[in-house]
């Protein structure tokens, strides 16, 4: 069997990785540091293993946060997309799945760290558009 590989960039394009594969579900985390490090109601990741990761281009855009004691958050530095976070102890690095350029053969398992949800971002009775709504 062939493997696909992925590709991902951040948003000026600066920034290119690569993986293998997906190795750990895709998860859309609620948590308040996603959220605030996103701008958004939660950042959709999966666990790629290190092997099977690699930059292509921009290292040298990169910039980092420990967001919490031994979480860095990897971010390019000129357009400020989040690509991935790590814990250099563990064997795998946190994907932003959102920053990848084509859709991956998975479709997300769970959502976590939903204690940490807002009332305003529920979802119920508000219009939804296919588009903006001018």
């Amino acid at each position: 069997m062939t493997e696909h590989h992925l590709h991902g960039s951040c948003l000026c394009g600066g920034v290119r990785y690569q993986v293998d594969r997906l190795d750990l579900p895709i998860q859309h985390c609620h948590c308040h540091t996603c959220r605030k490090a996103h701008a958004a109601a939660y950042a959709s990741t999966a666990g790629v293993l290190r092997q099977h990761f690699r930059w292509l281009q921009g290292q040298q855009l990169l910039s980092s946060y420990e967001s919490s004691t031994g979480k860095l958050r990897h971010f390019c530095r000129v357009c400020g997309s989040q690509l991935l976070a790590e814990r250099p102890a563990q064997s795998h690095v946190i994907l932003r799945v959102a920053t990848l350029d084509e859709a991956p053969p998975q479709r997300p398992a769970a959502h976590i760290w939903c204690s940490h949800d807002v009332a305003w971002l529920a979802h119920d009775g508000v219009p939804s558009f296919a588009e903006w709504q001018a």
